[in-house]
């Protein structure tokens, strides 16, 4: 009885001998295997060594050219608000309806005053006819709210007198005009301090014009 457990012990540790061989066998075999295979794998900048580590450029040139690209120019265009108040209409003829209507206003706002002080008058609605910030024509610049006074006190209905008439046309037709102003006013008689803030270009009579 003691021999035959013996033999089994016997068979049994040769069985698990081979089978250990075997996984050995097979573990060699498929290392070689990996060992042969090509290999798949791209390493990333992340796995490479400082030799094969590439990175782009920039270049200073191209870098430099898109910031003065985003870079905000000194010679900005005028926005809106700023073209409407500084830029200049294209000068029109005016037909002999408007030269009328501002023959009456001359003679209300000039009276007394010289064919200079009249052509200056003049000269100030239709500068603000060519002004982007005023209404484009002598009609709306006349009737234009609070503009002057000769249209609430109704004295705008006047007959012109002669000299008031001349002074018109010779700006209408001659493009004569006495200034570049767009604002008078008389310094004796004038309550607003927004208007005496205004840059005076001349003083013509008992008028100042001024821009």
């Amino acid at each position: 009885m003691m021999k035959i457990h013996t033999a089994l012990f016997v068979i049994l540790m040769l069985v698990s001998a081979m089978k250990m061989d075997n996984i050995q066998q097979n573990q060699q075999t498929i290392s070689e295997e990996l060992r042969q295979a090509p290999v798949k794998h791209q390493l990333s900048y992340i796995d490479q060594d400082d030799r094969h580590l590439v990175i782009p450029e920039i270049s200073e040139e191209k870098h430099q050219s898109k910031v003065k690209m985003l870079s905000t120019s000194t010679e900005q265009k005028p926005s809106k608000k700023q073209g409407k108040a500084e830029t200049t209409k294209e000068k029109k003829g005016y037909s002999q309806g408007e030269v009328d209507l501002l023959s009456r206003l001359v003679h209300a706002e000039a009276k007394g005053e010289s064919f200079a002080g009249k052509k200056a008058v003049a000269s100030v609605v239709l500068n603000r006819v060519e002004h982007g910030s005023f209404p484009d024509s002598v009609k709306g610049v006349i009737y234009e709210r609070n503009a002057f006074q000769p249209v609430s006190n109704g004295s705008i209905h006047d007959k012109p007198d002669e000299e008031s008439v001349k002074a018109v046309k010779q700006v209408v037709k001659d493009q004569d005009r006495t200034t570049k102003a767009i604002y008078f006013y008389n310094p004796k008689t004038a309550t607003d301090d927004w208007i005496r803030s205004r840059k005076i270009l001349e003083r013509i009579g008992r008028h100042v014009f001024a821009v």
